[in-house]
């Protein structure tokens, strides 16, 4: 019994201190690790990341210290953790190998979110989508459509293709072609569409507008015309100024032609109305 005792005393003398040390770790550890976990948080607001992803990545920080956390308590204990770390390492690596298009996905969101080409309410054409940017998921972007559509396109094909972000500078060049007949005047022509941009206030007058002759096509005298606003008013501009320019050229008596082909018939006259005679 004695011996029992003394025994018992040992286990607690040597285990005390170490359960003591662990106990002091996790709470300790446990504060330190959800003070990181807000500071991630607030830390990712201040610097206007996506609510969503900047909720992830909290949470993952929060999850990789409280991992620490446990793996430092255990170890005081006494427990091997290497073994334990080598299970995780393998469950790991198998769940990686399992989602590996899910992780791509993940990693595309990260750089996504690191590298910027673009922002929520950006106007962006990508993975064959275009449209408005609703939100950046973990694993997809939601992009609302012009036809009031919303398309999941996985990060991963966003990245891995052509982004081209409309809403990035503040003004575009918006390039209109128009046609005339051939027997048109260039000049009047010419100045009934600057007298058209001239009226619309959303048309910018640096850098200067542009009227010129693009092509000498089969039915038409193509002119191109190049007028910068704000990003905002490109769609609008674009059709309202054909409009008015083919309301103006109307009442200029300007002809904008179709195509059309002139069919020249040879050798009625020699077979006849009837047409060849067939022997």
């Amino acid at each position: 019994m004695e011996n029992v005792s003394t025994q018992l005393v040992e286990l607690a003398s040597y285990y005390a201190p170490r359960v003591a040390a662990a106990a002091i770790i996790l709470v300790v550890g446990g504060w330190i690790a959800s003070g990181g976990r807000v500071f991630v948080r607030k830390f990712l607001d201040r610097s206007k990341v996506d609510p969503t992803t900047a909720s992830f990545l909290a949470n993952v920080a929060g999850y990789v210290l409280w991992t620490f956390v446990l793996l430092a308590a255990l170890n005081q204990l006494g427990v091997q953790t290497a073994s334990i770390i080598a299970v995780l390492a393998a469950t790991a690596l198998a769940v990686g190998l399992a989602l590996r298009d899910s992780l791509s996905n993940l990693a595309a969101g990260l750089l996504m979110v690191v590298t910027r080409p673009f922002e929520l309410g950006h106007w962006i054409e990508t993975g064959g989508v275009t449209g408005t940017v609703e939100e950046i998921h973990i694993f997809t972007t939601r992009i609302r459509t012009f036809d009031n559509s919303i398309v999941s396109v996985p990060n991963a094909k966003v990245l891995g293709d052509k982004i081209v972000n409309q809403s990035i500078t503040a003004t575009k060049r918006v390039n209109l072609s128009v046609g005339v007949s051939y027997d048109s005047n260039l000049t009047q022509v010419r100045q009934v569409i600057l007298d058209v941009i001239r009226r619309d206030d959303r048309i910018l007058q640096d850098p200067a507008p542009s009227v010129t002759v693009k092509e000498l096509a089969d039915s038409s005298v193509n002119e191109i015309i190049r007028v910068w606003v704000k990003t905002d008013d490109q769609w609008p501009v674009s059709c309202d100024l054909l409009e008015r320019i083919k309301s103006r050229f109307d009442e200029e008596g300007i002809s904008m032609p179709f195509p059309q082909r002139d069919v020249h018939l040879h050798g009625i006259e020699r077979f006849g109305a009837r047409g060849p005679e067939t022997h």
